[in-house]
């Protein structure tokens, strides 16, 4: 006997990723750290940790582009449940700056974001321990250093917040050339 959806396309809201929760970027953080990967958390969940409560659709991380580092960042990844990194070639975060993982939650590897590539960014980053698990955020000094430069309207809400963060320490963002 035949199954009934045998044949049948799956529908496409079922192959669009979640947005990701803090457990996903836990359990991510987990295997990259369980490879020595060298990685900084920026974007939404940067923030997160910075003190501002938001959604965000993405996990993002600045990685260290050198083939080491990449076969341990794919490797990583490869333990997400539909495994779509094995789509990526080995070099690949060196030719691209950006390289969007679309798996059950998307994830953006990037070789720099606003300019900054791991080696400068992994010096000013805040490592904050999350259901045991050491993550290393961009502190709000990078992401602000990040975020000015994009001119993106939805890092508008970011700036502001990080301009009130900047304030109530009676420090002023960092200038940004």
């Amino acid at each position: 006997m035949d199954e009934p959806n045998a044949g049948a396309k799956p529908d496409p809201k079922e192959l669009e990723p979640r947005p990701p929760l803090q457990a996903d970027l836990v359990a991510l953080c987990r295997q990259l750290n369980q490879r020595g990967a060298r990685y900084v958390v920026v974007g939404g969940f940067a923030v997160i940790a910075a003190g501002l409560p938001r959604m965000t659709g993405d996990i993002d991380l600045v990685v260290a582009a050198d083939r080491e580092n990449e076969a341990k960042v794919f490797s990583a990844l490869a333990t997400l449940p539909d495994n779509a990194v094995r789509e990526l070639q080995p070099g690949e975060l060196q030719q691209y700056t950006v390289i969007r993982v679309a798996d059950e939650i998307l994830v953006d590897l990037m070789r720099s974001a606003g300019g900054i590539e791991y080696e400068e960014a992994a010096k000013d980053v805040v490592v904050r321990e999350v259901e045991g698990v050491p993550i290393p955020f961009a502190s709000p000094r990078l992401l602000w250093r990040m975020k000015s430069v994009t001119r993106r309207e939805k890092d508008a809400a970011d700036l502001v917040f990080l301009r009130y963060w900047f304030a109530e320490r009676g420090e002023e963002p960092p200038r940004v050339e």
